[in-house]
């Protein structure tokens, strides 16, 4: 593990304040010798946020994650990527450690959007566990089903089938025992519907307090779901201009209720102390906190022209990216032999090919044959450097003198330079966003220093990144043991490559 821990090494020699990670610590508890009250899993912890091994694996595993491959198991590069995201998730914590403190979890956008999410999940698990429950299907069932649909003819009641019919059976019960309990979804439940408050002609006047409708004890008003009633019924229209707008407004407020019933019902079936539940509502609302808050900081960070201007400016090299040509050239050792072979190209005695592959003295030239391929501006010495950009593509230089030589060049393919002025859309727009992420850093880094400790365990880190390591190691070995799984596996194939005789 001496790459991961040059690795983590180097990451902590930096200064804080480049969103990196700070504050390391070392931690001897060995997994196997750990307490029950230890949770070893955790290889950092910012404020009281603990970050465990396991969620940056699951992380690393997510195509979703931007910016960062999806390394194998066991391999330098996955040390290189838990390294990585093991510091977003301590910048992510240090955002939503502040949230908190400013109170962004306090802000109506946020605990709407969290409620619904709430009561969206209750509403799943409702349908889920107590409308649909367990579905069972008998044996007698797949018979009768088999003996209705099916001719024993064309195919026969084997388990392939069995295990087809039984699933179509399974997945028609659902459906019949979902609409049944949506039909008496509103039995027991007083509901009051003021259509009157949903006229559209009233949207702009309507107050966020007046009742939609009235569900048990509880009341819809126009500030909680506005948005989606309006949406609804701009939609229906946009899809289907003979629609009609508003009954897709009422479409949308009886789904509303539904769905409160459903909300009702699962807190009475003591749903919210179902642990998916609780899981998914903390990430979903601790990854809305820390959105929001970057949201809201990226408003107060907003520069104007003259800044985002400048930081361009300063930032220049990083990006600009330079012109590139393809070329060819042929190396000689003197001006007379260079300007005798272009002669010979010129009059059409030779090729460029053939004058790389028996004169060039440029390594490697008789096996690429002058082919030098992509260069950036810049990368050659400059006196040949100019001489190459200034060149049109497809005509053979004159001689051109360098330290090493004299050469011949041909540009065969140009590639534009690219962020060259600010005022192009695309260069401003990654100016932006470069501008933004620094100033994300700097924001992070002086959380770190004045207002949240971020600690990480590097000793644990180092042992848990070598124990998945030697498992990978440990099943590769028992997939090349006679009677393993895989070998098993490569047996069949090699069955079905196996040519019939």
């Amino acid at each position: 593990m001496k790459l991961i821990k040059t690795l983590i090494s180097a990451v902590l020699l930096l200064p804080v304040g480049l969103g990196q990670v700070a504050g390391a610590s070392t931690d001897e508890v060995d997994p196997d010798k750990a307490s029950p009250g230890i949770d070893y899993d955790v290889i950092a912890k910012v404020g009281d946020q603990k970050i465990h091994f396991s969620e940056i694996n699951v992380a690393m595993n997510s195509s979703a994650i931007v910016g960062v491959s999806i390394p194998a198991l066991g391999t330098p590069d996955r040390d290189t990527a838990r390294i990585t995201l093991l510091d977003r998730f301590v910048s992510a914590n240090l955002l939503y450690l502040d949230a908190i403190k400013q109170g962004t979890d306090k802000e109506p956008a946020y605990q709407k959007a969290v409620t619904r999410f709430s009561d969206a999940l209750l509403a799943g698990l409702y349908r889920k566990h107590i409308q649909a429950g367990e579905i069972s299907v008998s044996k007698e069932e797949i018979e009768a089903w088999y003996k209705q649909n099916v001719s024993a003819d064309t195919k026969e009641l084997n388990d392939d089938v069995i295990l087809q019919i039984e699933s179509k059976l399974r997945r028609q019960k659902l459906h019949d025992r979902i609409a049944s309990a949506d039909a008496s979804l509103r039995d027991d439940v007083k509901v009051v519907v003021y259509p009157e408050n949903l006229d559209i002609k009233g949207d702009a006047e309507r107050a966020s307090d007046t009742p939609l409708a009235t569900v048990g004890d509880e009341t819809i008003t126009w500030g909680e779901i506005s948005d989606r009633i309006i949406t609804a019924g701009k939609g229906t229209t946009i899809a289907d201009p003979l629609a009609f707008e508003d009954t897709a407004r009422r479409d949308a407020l009886e789904r509303e209720i539904d769905q409160r019933i459903l909300v009702q019902k699962a807190r009475l079936a003591g749903l919210e102390q179902d642990p998916t539940y609780q899981k998914r509502l903390r990430e979903y609302s601790k990854t809305l906190l820390i959105v929001q808050h970057r949201e809201k900081l990226a408003k107060q960070w907003q520069p104007n022209d003259e800044e985002i201007t400048a930081w361009y400016e300063q930032n220049r090299k990083r990006f600009v990216v330079p012109e590139a040509r393809k070329i060819q050239m042929v190396v000689l050792g003197s001006k007379d032999e260079a300007e005798s072979i272009k002669a010979k190209i010129d009059a059409g005695e030779i090729t460029l090919y053939q004058a790389a592959r028996d004169y060039s003295k440029a390594a490697n030239a008789d096996q690429n044959l002058g082919d030098v391929g992509w260069i950036n501006q810049g990368d050659m010495v400059s006196m040949l450097d100019k001489a190459i950009f200034a060149l049109e593509p497809g005509i053979l230089s004159d001689p051109i003198e360098s330290p090493a030589g004299w050469h011949l060049v041909k540009v065969v393919e140009i590639n534009d330079a690219k962020y060259t002025d600010i005022t192009d859309m695309t260069t401003r727009k990654l100016t932006m966003r470069d501008y933004m992420h620094s100033k994300q850093d700097q924001y992070t880094a002086e959380l770190r220093k004045n207002s949240f400790p971020v600690e990480v365990y590097q000793d644990r880190l180092i042992q848990l990144a070598q124990s998945e390591a030697d498992m990978v190691k440990t099943l590769a070995k028992q997939s090349h043991e006679p009677g393993s799984v895989t070998q098993k596996r490569v047996e069949e194939l090699n069955k079905l490559f196996k040519p019939r005789s």
